[in-house]
This record gives structure tokens, sequence and C-alpha cells, in this order.
């Protein structure tokens, strides 16, 4: 069965940095583009960034350039690396795929920026 598993969340203090995972099965990431989303307590779920299958990546302003997104594809996994993280990030981050046509979501991971 195809699913996305993200991992790597936690606490963190504001400065800090985490990366989360989005490791993938039955699915081939390489060949598909790859969407990392966040979606904070009564707030509606936001884009963060992506990453095309030829590798070309794309962030939102509120991210960029602190968020890096790549893909490992001998893993095939897709990696979010955030740093200079702040109490606004705060969320539980969400990886997301589609193929041919059908969108897959992972479970997601929490975040928590808080000193």
């Amino acid at each position: 069965q195809a699913q996305l598993v993200e991992s790597g969340g936690g606490l963190v203090q504001p400065g800090g940095s985490l990366r989360l995972s989005c490791a993938a099965s039955g699915i081939r990431l390489s060949a598909n583009g790859v969407a990392w989303y966040r979606q904070a307590p009564g707030r509606q779920r936001e884009w963060v960034a992506t990453v095309a299958s030829g590798g070309a990546t794309n962030y939102a302003d509120s991210v960029n350039p602190r968020f890096h997104v790549y893909r490992v594809n001998a893993e095939n996994t897709v990696y979010l690396q955030m740093t200079s993280l702040q109490p606004q990030d705060t969320a539980v981050y969400y990886c997301n795929t589609a193929v041919r046509g059908r969108a897959y979501w992972g479970q997601g991971t929490q975040v928590t920026v808080s000193s």
C-alpha cells in the first residue's frame, strides 16, 4: 500500500534547527513533485515548500531562506531542513505528493518551537 510517513519533529528552542523526513513506500518519490505543508492550531493548512521531480524548489515567503527542501532518491525520501526556527513555525508538518491524479498525505509530525 502506498504511503508517506513523516518524522523528525519535536520541541526546539527559538533559533534552533530540525530536519523533517518524508519517507515513501509504494511510491517512487523521484518521479514526482513533493510538497510540505503545515497546520497550526486554529489555522488552515498552508503550503511551505515544494521540490519538483527535476529538483527545482520553491518556498513560501515566511520560510525562505530559513528552510531547505531536498530529496535523496536512493532513500526514496524528501527532507525539510529547518533553521532559525521561531514560535510561529509551530505546527503539524505534512508531506504530500500526487500520483496519477491521486493525492497522498502523511500523518504529520509535530514541530513545537518554544523556550
